[in-house]
């Protein structure tokens, strides 16, 4: 399995950007198809994004499309989330996570498609 580590997340202001990595190692990390989930104070985890192995094909989840730009540079082993123009609704844990070895982007638009999950990093967008 890979393990993962999120960073990056923080405190700001509506409007604002926030970029978050997820660094990934032990196991090859190209193989594996990966999403963004988040978790707000008594939500259930919900899809953010997701990217495949290569990362040639993206996913977004309504909420967040045309703000959020999901990314991974596989010689680095990590993936990366770019959020623009934050919104007090975007205030949650942001996790990362990898799917099964060559599985399709499919099954990581689920949090039942995950295999491993990272610990996740706070983001709060205050107005």
């Amino acid at each position: 399995q890979v393990q993962l580590v999120e960073s990056g997340g923080g405190s700001v202001q509506a409007g604002d950007s926030l970029r978050l990595s997820c660094a990934a190692s032990g196991s090859s990390f190209s193989s594996h198809a990966m999403g963004w989930f988040r978790q707000a104070p008594g939500k259930e985890r919900e899809f953010v994004s997701a990217i495949s192995w290569s990362g040639g094909s993206t996913w977004y989840a309504d909420s967040v499309r045309g703000r959020f730009t999901i990314s991974r540079d596989n010689a680095r082993n990590t993936m990366y989330l770019q959020m623009n123009s934050l919104k007090p609704e975007d205030t949650a844990v942001y996790y990362c996570g990898a799917g099964p070895t060559n599985a399709p982007i499919v099954v990581v638009t689920t949090t039942g498609g995950v295999e491993s999950w990272g610990q996740g990093t706070q983001v709060t967008v205050s107005s």
